[in-house]
Formats: C-alpha cells, sequence, structure tokens
C-alpha cells in the first residue's frame, strides 16, 4: 500500500518546522498523526471567512487501533485528529480556546466532541462546512499570550457584530468597529474610510453611524494593528454579551427566557438583559432530564433561590446539548489539570459518559508561560497595511513594547563589533526576506527567535540566551557549518528585559513581515561568550589561575571591596559623565538644577576613581602581580580603607545634598514636560540600566557596603593581627558616617520609591504625599462578578490600590479602584468562597475578596495589611482623595463580588494611547507581575544591602562549557556583563521567584563553589573562585529569592541598625 499524500499547510509550503500546539495527549504518547487508510474531505470555515479543505482518515492503522480504544465504535479517527490539524495548519499554540461547531442532522449547531470519531458525528461531510470558531472566552484578553490568538478573537468580536450577536450601544458600537477599521486599513484618511465603510458593513445599520465611526477612527492614530486588536478586545470584554451565546428556555412558570454559559458560570437573560447570575462557586452539580436542566446549588441561608432550580428546553437534545458545554466551561476554566476518564461499568451504565477533553486553561498559560513554543509571523487577510513602523527610529520618537504587528529584523552594533570580530573573524549579521505569496487564512510563518529592538538598541533576558545555546547545540549536530545563534523571548518574560535605546547605529537592516525561516538572524547579545568555544574559558585554564592567587579569606574580603567599587563608579558615571553629556546637549534643564546636579557628583567620581586606583595597587602587590621586588607587607586592606574614610569624610556635605537634588529634580519634572521627556528617554538608553533616580542614591547606599564589608573583615580577623587596629578604626569612622546620614537615607529612598511606582500607574494624581509610606506590592487575584482575576495591589499606610496590566504603548498599569485602611477590617474567607489562599477586605464604602498565589503570599499580605490598618487608625483620619477623575464610590459592602464596569466608561479605553510613552518593563512591578509575587519596602532596604558585584561561570543546563561573565547583581536582579569595562550589561535575570539550590549528584556538574537557580524550566548554574565569593553570592542571591516576612525581616536589620 503507498503513502496518502498530505495535504500541504501554510507552515510547510515555506519549509516551516511543523508545530503540534498544545497538546492533549497523554505524557509520553506523540501527536496523532495522519494514518494510513481512507481519507475524508472536510471543510472548514475560518475565522476571516475563507475556507480550507482537510482530508481525514476514516479509520486509523493498527498501532493507532491499539492506542484510541478497544471499542469498535473507536475504530475512526476522533475529533481532535481534524482539531488539531486545523491549529496546525495556523500554527496556533492557543488553540485550546478554540473549537469546531457544525449543524447536526437536525440543523442544531453543536461542537465537535474531540472524543469521538469524526465520521460518527458528520454524517454527510460533503454537505457540511465546519466553523472554527472561539468556544472559550477568558475573563481577561490579556491572558492571551499570542498576538495570533487575539487578532483571531478580534475576528470573532466582528463576526458577532456583523451577525448582530454582540449587542451594546451605539457609542460602543461605534467605537468598536473604529479600532476594526484602524487595524485594516491604518491611519484615517476622510476619503479612504468613506470608500472602505461603503464597501465593507461591519455592523446592520452601518450607515447611520458612519461618522461616528470616523470620527473615533480620527483618534487612533499611530495605532498598529496588534495595538488595535488589543483595544477592540478591551472594549468587548466589559460588554455584558461579549462571549455569549443565548439558549432558549422557560422557567418554572413558563417565563421565556434564555439561558448562556460563561467563564463565570451559568447566566440567565430575558430578552438581551442578564437578570440572573448562578457562579461555578454556588452551582453544586449539574444535570438534564429529557427536556428539564436542572441546577442544584450549594445550601446558602441567605439565598431565597431554592437548592435545585429547573429550566423547560426545546428537546432532549437541545437541552444535552447546553448541559455538555457547561461542563466543558466549568471543566475549562476551574480546574487545575484535564479530568480523568470514568471506569466503564461492568454491565450496565447510567447517565452520560460525556467528559472534556483537552488542556484546561491553567495548563494553557503554564505552557506557554514556560516557553513552549515559538513565536511565528502570520499575514492579516483583510489588512490593507503595507508599511510597518520602524522599530529603529531616533529616540525621541515613540514606540512601544506591545504589541506590534511581529516582524523580524537584523541588525549590528557598532559598540559590540569589536568584540564580536575578535572572535567571529566578521561575520556579517544579516536576515534576508523572502516573498512567500498569498495564502488565503492567516498564513503564519516560523521566523527565527526574534531579540527585542527597543529604540534601536538590544533587549534581551538569559532565558533567551538560554534558548539560543539549545538551537545552536541542535544545529551543531546537524551540520559542521558554523551556527549564528538566534534569540526568542520567554513568554512570561517578555517584558522585563533591559529597555535601552540611543546611541548604537543600525547596519544591515532590513524589515519584513514574511522573513524565510532560513533566513536564521544573528544578534550582538550573543557574544563571543556565547558563540566561539575559543572564548570559553576550559577547567584547566582556570584551575591554574585559581592556585596562582591567594587563598585566604581577607584577600577576597578586600577584592570584594575593588569589585564592588567598579560598579560603584560605573553607577556615578552614568550621572557624571552619560547624563551630563546628554543634558550639555539639551537645553531643558535650569542651570540651577544642572549645577546642583552635577557639582555634588563630581567630587565624589573624582575621589572615588583614587580610591579605587589604591585598591587594585593594593591587591596587584597582594597576589605579587607587580613590584614583586619591592619588600613589605602589603597582605592586608585595613590601612586604605582607613585612610581613604577618613578622606571620605570631608565629602559629607555633598551628600547631605543628595536629598536636595532629588527633590529638585523631581519637581523640575513635574513642572517641565520637556525635562520628562528628556529623562524619561535617558532611562531608555542601555547605560541607564536602573531607574534614573536610583543613581541619585547610590552614594548613600555606598556607605553601608563599606560599613558591611568592615564588619565582615574585623570578624574574620584576630585581634593579634596586624590588620585588625587599622580595620577596627576604619570600622568606627565609616560607622560614625552612616549614622549622621541613615535617617535622611530612609526617608529619601520611601520617597525615590512612591516616583517610580507613579510612573508605573496610570489614572493616579497625587501619589506623593507628604506622610504616605510605601508598604508592599504584588500580584493578587481579586475575585469579581467574572471570576478571579489578576490584579496588582499596591499598600500604603493610608490606601490600598488595586490595578490591571495592560499591554498599551506604556505598560503601565491602570488603577480600577483604591480602598482607604481607615476602618478596614481583613478576615480569612477560604471557606466562604471556596477559593484557597482567600482575604475578604472590608472597607466602610466597599469590600473585595483577594486571593494570593500561596499561603506564604497570603500571610506577608495579611500581615502587612493588618499593620498598615494600624498605623492608619492612629493618624489623624481618613486617607485624601487620590484617584484622579474616579467617579463616586456608592457600592454597598454586599457587593462584595461584583465589579462591574459600565459602557459609559468604554471611552476610557480610547485615550490608552493617547499621550502615552514607552516605559521601562524590566521594573520589579512587572517581574512582580509576571512572577505571581510580591515585595515588601523591607525588602527593598534589604536588597540595598545586598549587592554584589564579580566574575562568575555561567551554564546552562543544556550547553557544554562554562561562560566567564562579569555579573551585579542590584535589585533583585543579575546583570551579565562582558567585563568590568563594559558600559552597559549584554542581558538581564530577575530573580523574584526563582529558587537558589545546590545541584545534586545527578546532575553531573563534578565542580566546586556551584549554585543553581530556577524557575519552572529555565536553569542556570553559577560557579565562583572560593568558597567566600561562593558564600557571598548564595547570601546576597538568596535575599533576593526569598521574600521575607515583616518579623523575620526585621530581625534580620537588627545587627545592622545604625
Amino acid at each position: 500500500m503507498g503513502e496518502t499524500e498530505q495535504r500541504p499547510t501554510a507552515g510547510s509550503r515555506l519549509g516551516a518546522q511543523e508545530n503540534a500546539g498544545i497538546s492533549t495527549l497523554e505524557h509520553g504518547q506523540k501527536p496523532p498523526m495522519t494514518p494510513p487508510g481512507k481519507l475524508i474531505s472536510i471543510k472548514i470555515q475560518m475565522l476571516d471567512d475563507t475556507q480550507e479543505t482537510f482530508d481525514v482518515p476514516d479509520t486509523v492503522g493498527e498501532e493507532r487501533k491499539t492506542e484510541l480504544a478497544s471499542a469498535a465504535s473507536m475504530q475512526r479517527a476522533p475529533g481532535k485528529v481534524l482539531h488539531d490539524a486545523v491549529c496546525n495548519h495556523l500554527n496556533l499554540v492557543e488553540g485550546d480556546y478554540f473549537g469546531l461547531e457544525f449543524p447536526d442532522h437536525k440543523k442544531m449547531m453543536v461542537w465537535l466532541d474531540l472524543l469521538k470519531p469524526v465520521m460518527k458525528q458528520i454524517r454527510r461531510p460533503k454537505h457540511v462546512v465546519v466553523k472554527f470558531v472561539v468556544k472559550f472566552f477568558p475573563p481577561d484578553h490579556a491572558q492571551l499570550q499570542e498576538e495570533l490568538t487575539r487578532y483571531l478573537f478580534a475576528l470573532q468580536v466582528k463576526q458577532d457584530l456583523a451577525q448582530g450577536r454582540l449587542t451594546c450601544n451605539d457609542t460602543s458600537t461605534a467605537l468598536l468597529v473604529s479600532h476594526i477599521v484602524q487595524s485594516e486599513i491604518g491611519d484615517f484618511d476622510e476619503t479612504i474610510d468613506r470608500e472602505h465603510l461603503a464597501k465593507n458593513k461591519y455592523i446592520p445599520q452601518q450607515e447611520a453611524l458612519e461618522d461616528k465611526i470616523m470620527e473615533f477612527h480620527r483618534s487612533h492614530m499611530g495605532q498598529t494593528p496588534a495595538e488595535s486588536d488589543f483595544q477592540l478586545l478591551e472594549i468587548a470584554r466589559r460588554l455584558e454579551m461579549y462571549g455569549i451565546r443565548l439558549h432558549p428556555a422557560k422557567d418554572r412558570e413558563g417565563t421565556k427566557i434564555n439561558l448562556a454559559v460563561a467563564n463565570t458560570g451559568i447566566l440567565v437573560f430575558q430578552g438581551h438583559t442578564k437578570i440572573n447570575a448562578f457562579n461555578w462557586a454556588k452551582v453544586r452539580k449539574l444535570s438534564f432530564k429529557r427536556k428539564r436542566f436542572l441546577i442544584k446549588l450549594r445550601p446558602d441561608v441567605n439565598s431565597s433561590f431554592q437548592d435545585t432550580l429547573e429550566f423547560l428546553m426545546a428537546s432532549r437534545d437541545f437541552c444535552k446539548s447546553f448541559w455538555k458545554i457547561c461542563v466543558e466551561h466549568h471543566a475549562f476554566f476551574r480546574l487545575f489539570e484535564e479530568p480523568k476518564p470514568k471506569p466503564k461499568p461492568v454491565l450496565f451504565s447510567r447517565g452520560s459518559s460525556f467528559r472534556f477533553s483537552g488542556r484546561t486553561q491553567k495548563q494553557v498559560l503554564d505552557y506557554v508561560k514556560e516557553g513552549g513554543h515559538k513565536k511565528v509571523q502570520f499575514e492579516r487577510k483583510h489588512s490593507k497595511i503595507h508599511s510597518i513602523r520602524s522599530l529603529t527610529a531616533q529616540p525621541s520618537e515613540q514606540h512601544t513594547e506591545v504589541p506590534k504587528q511581529s516582524s523580524s529584523f537584523a541588525y549590528g552594533d557598532d559598540n559590540d563589533a569589536a568584540a564580536v570580530q575578535s572572535c567571529r573573524q566578521g561575520k556579517e549579521l544579516k536576515a534576508s526576506a523572502e516573498d512567500t505569496g498569498q495564502h488565503k487564512s492567516p498564513s503564519l510563518k516560523k521566523s527565527p527567535k526574534e531579540s527585542k529592538k527597543v529604540d534601536g538598541a538590544v533587549v534581551s533576558t538569559v532565558e533567551e540566551e538560554e534558548e539560543a545555546a539549545k538551537d545552536r547545540m541542535q544545529q551543531n549536530r546537524q551540520s559542521q557549518q558554523p551556527s549564528t545563534g538566534s534569540l526568542t523571548g520567554s513568554p512570561h518574560l517578555s517584558e522585563l528585559s533591559i529597555n535601552s535605546q540611543g546611541g548604537p547605529s543600525v547596519a544591515n537592516m532590513s524589515l519584513s513581515p514574511n522573513l524565510s525561516p532560513d533566513a536564521k538572524q544573528s544578534s550582538p547579545l550573543i557574544s563571543p561568550l556565547l558563540t566561539d568555544p575559543t572564548c570559553i574559558r576550559t577547567d584547566d585554564e582556570e584551575e591554574v589561575k585559581r592556585k596562582r592567587f591567594p587563598t585566604e579569606k581577607a584577600y577576597f574580603i578586600a577584592k570584594e571591596v575593588a569589585t564592588t567599587e567598579r560598579t560603584y563608579l560605573k553607577d556615578l558615571e552614568v550621572i557624571t559623565s552619560w547624563f551630563q553629556s546628554a543634558v550639555s546637549k539639551e537645553d531643558c534643564m535650569p542651570e540651577s538644577l544642572r549645577n546642583l546636579i552635577f557639582s555634588n557628583f563630581e567630587p565624589l567620581h573624582k575621589f572615588h576613581t583614587g580610591f579605587l586606583k589604591e585598591i587594585e595597587q593594593r591587591l596587584a602587590l597582594w597576589e605579587g602581580r607587580s613590584n614583586a621586588h619591592i619588600k613589605g607587607d602589603y597582605q592586608r586592606i585595613g590601612d586604605v580603607m582607613l585612610k581613604n574614610i577618613q578622606s571620605m569624610k570631608q565629602l559629607t556635605i555633598h551628600l547631605w545634598k543628595h536629598n536636595e537634588i532629588l527633590i529638585e529634580l523631581e519637581d523640575g519634572i513635574k513642572n517641565s514636560r520637556k525635562l520628562e521627556t528628556f529623562c524619561r528617554d535617558f532611562e531608555l538608553q542601555k547605560v541607564c540600566y536602573l531607574p534614573l533616580n536610583t543613581f541619585l542614591l547610590r552614594p548613600l547606599h555606598r556607605l553601608m557596603h563599606y560599613k558591611q564589608i568592615m564588619e565582615r573583615l574585623c570578624k574574620h580577623y584576630p585581634p593579634s593581627h596586624i590588620d585588625f587596629r587599622d580595620s577596627r578604626a576604619a570600622l568606627a569612622e565609616i560607622s560614625e558616617m552612616v549614622a549622621q546620614l541613615h535617617g535622611n537615607m530612609i526617608k529619601m529612598e520611601n520617597f525615590q520609591k512612591l516616583h517610580e511606582l507613579k510612573k508605573d500607574l496610570i489614572g493616579i494624581d497625587n501619589l506623593v504625599i507628604p506622610g504616605r509610606e510605601f508598604i508592599r506590592l504584588g500580584s493578587l487575584s481579586k475575585l469579581s462578578g467574572k471570576g478571579l482575576q489578576q490584579r496588582m495591589f499596591f499598600l500604603f499606610n493610608d490606601i490600598l490600590l488595586y490595578t490591571s496590566r495592560g499591554l498599551t504603548a506604556s505598560n503601565q498599569f491602570k488603577v480600577h479602584g483604591h480602598l482607604p485602611l481607615y476602618g478596614m477590617t481583613i478576615e480569612e474567607s477560604e471557606e466562604e468562597w471556596g477559593v484557597p489562599y482567600c482575604l475578604t477586605l472590608r472597607g466602610q464604602h466597599q469590600s473585595i475578596v483577594v486571593a494570593a498565589s500561596t499561603r506564604a503570599e497570603m500571610d506577608k499580605w495579611t500581615e502587612d495589611i493588618q499593620m498598615a490598618i494600624d498605623l492608619a487608625e492612629k493618624s489623624s483620619g481618613p486617607a485624601p482623595e487620590l484617584l484622579a477623575s474616579s467617579p463616586p464610590d456608592n457600592k454597598s459592602p454586599d457587593e462584595t463580588t461584583v465589579d462591574q464596569e459600565s459602557e459609559d466608561d468604554l471611552s476610557a479605553s480610547r485615550t490608552s494611547l493617547e499621550r502615552q510613552s514607552p516605559h521601562r518593563g524590566n521594573t520589579t512591578v512587572h517581574v512582580c507581575w509576571h512572577r505571581n509575587t510580591s515585595v515588601s519596602m523591607i525588602d527593598f532596604s534589604i536588597a540595598v544591602e545586598n549587592q554584589l558585584s564579580g566574575n562568575l561561570l555561567r551554564k546552562f543546563k543544556n550547553s557544554n562549557g562554562w561562560q566567564k561573565l562579569w555579573v551585579v547583581f542590584t535589585n533583585f536582579c543579575m546583570f551579565f556583563y562582558k567585563s568590568h569595562q563594559d558600559n552597559h550589561p549584554l542581558a538581564s535575570l530577575p530573580l523574584l521567584g526563582y529558587s537558589l539550590t545546590i545541584p545534586s549528584e545527578s546532575e553531573n556538574i563534578h565542580k566546586d563553589y556551584v549554585f543553581k537557580l530556577h524557575f519552572k524550566s529555565h536553569v542556570y548554574y553559577f560557579r565562583a573562585e572560593s568558597e567566600y565569593t561562593f558564600e557571598r553570592w548564595m547570601e546576597v542571591i538568596r535575599s533576593a529569592t526569598s521574600s521575607a516576612s515583616r518579623t523575620r525581616a526585621l530581625s534580620h536589620k537588627e545587627p545592622h541598625t545604625y
């Protein structure tokens, strides 16, 4: 028997690798292959109204027969084969949100059962057109990780509008259509708009709303198709009829109603008005008897409902069909994993054996976040936009990180050119575009993994380098040709890499939405350390070097002074060199402010340049590398520290000015739009790897580091040691300086943190007010009418804010509401709501229910919120009004779980892209959002004390050899450089949520001083040069990976109280 020819997919015609999407098979099984046998052609109508034909086997091969089942009724290909074929054709990763709908033999629209044979469900395939549509609508479209998935959801909204399923008022309708028009034809042009609207009917009676549609379209200037999709879904999800499919029924009194099912539970409509809702938490059992649909509720003394509700539907088939949909929605949105099949009865079966088949939403989210996919390019069938905004414009232009129509490009970086040439011998970095032709349905192309480029600068995370290393290993096994690695963004870290812009020019640039899979691109981030084996230090070399250097602990303490001083000097240069140079080119800063900043930082830079030189000279003598003939005892550091700390006291006058500098700079930014834009653009440069005002606090933080180092040195030395006396004197001097400045530093840190958070939030007016103190920020799930939704909470000493993150141009968090802490109570409510780690916060005018990710997180929030409530009670009274243009809060305490958003508020989304600017995506707030964790102000204070720099050897889980990198640990993040002389990091690794352990024997590391960092599927090994440095890295990283409770943190800080 000859092999059956398979129909080529859009991806295979381009030579792309097959993508099996998200498999729903058990562990260890392979995706369904097209088995031999008779093929049946089935027509599938896509969401863009095109039709594709798929061949499905009528029978299965012998191997598959044993896998599927033993019953004769399962000897044909199940519905999953067809569903997977469509997802593979589209290269759709998040295919579990979609389903196949078709009319059965009674002309009733039903969903294709993934477990039953296709031919048992579709009796006459030649006369049936199966529709590929959205089946499960999540409560928040931000949960959709892929741009393609959001595009398909947008097509579903467009289809529902045209068919009259999605009903809303005229303003909302016009706003929805305007975003569709923006995604299809681009920016507003009155003539083109009128022609386009005349040819395309998006809604019934469109003519009456054309002027309003065009008025809204005019406000979307510069919005990309992907941004339009996101805004469209942002508006649609607030509508009452979003994702609703009505099923006619009657209640017990015979009143005509409509039933529907959503992610939150079962809804009851009268016409198109929702009159009741039964959340999944209240539903005990769903069943049907003939034409009767039964809902059994959990007992509730406060409820007026009967124990069992009964609805009458048109027929048994209608009733069973709706019951199946309810079962599937409950399983998809509420269960953690796919339910297991029931054991088959021996003699007789009772009831339906139907069960949900496929991944639950949690499994889909975990799969995508763990990076179990590769991003793809795709074409928008209806879009007529031929030009894509350049991602390499000048720094003054505004750009976004999310979401854009994906574009593949290649580039060179002048700053890295010399380093790359030294190991690559001048290999070019380029990518060529190929003409792939047009396809009817959204054609997807496997793109090379992309480095991100924001405002002309490279961005990366360590997860991306790990993926690149895996790709290179695979390519090297397949071919002996040199490989130019590629990068991919980790989905859960797509906004966490270094935002940067500016200096380097872009070479060898080609931009195409249809990049061939063969046009693999290389990135300057893949430095010689990552691409050329000759640049990786061998173990023998490292052992020889290690034996040459001193081994005593005092030497490594002295070396820590030198390594951290190098980083500190680089941080000072961000202000004295880079910032000053940028200020001199732009006339945006008042002369008085300019003099205030640079006249106080330049003396510090000059002093510490000489200080570092002295330390390095002493280390060179200690190691015997220079002036070996000089006689003398140079194996100490206390004398150098004492001399320079005494000289440092003369600079105290400049340190006292830093409070004034911080306040004056923030006031200048507040009063000058030009200065605000300038500082924001500077923060996007690669050298500014932290928020700008953080660098202004560095001199004060450095004093604390000197004190800690001298404490360790004095603890190590015996009183009889020659260096003990100088070391103890130096400790006394630096302790006196820290004690004088400590109170001022605490106030400055809080002030700096409030201003940093202000940049992360929109919808807020007066966050920074006298007396307000930041306490904790982090991710919690808020229980609303749409179920549990992820929200970002910000706790202060007088108020609690909750926000959501939208994929907008500014990458900021939008404030949804706030609760004054005055008069608030907090109580655990897991049993009441049936949600783990659940808390109820009852304010004077509003109550909310939130859930933490773990018991430890819940305890931290409970402790801090209770402490904040106590502080608020001791204050003079309620907090001042916080939110800008927020409506008055008239919610009663009974409405604890209802977070309804009216259509009148939809116009807010229209302005969400206006006057917004690029925003840093690697801030602690964004890391907490992605890692579903939290940090407190005490954690930030501990992080200030636990900063470290030095060389480490790094190894990926699947890579060979170790890579030597210069590593800077600060602000809960590791920044990686090729050497300490580099001005900006190559990549970053935020450590919140990571686990820190020692490699086990089974991992076959077999090296000394190795520690392991892992988060989900990401694993990294780091190797230190000595026992002391190993212990120091473990100590500082543990402070970031395990956020302490308030009690533990305070006890931790006791030895360092100044």
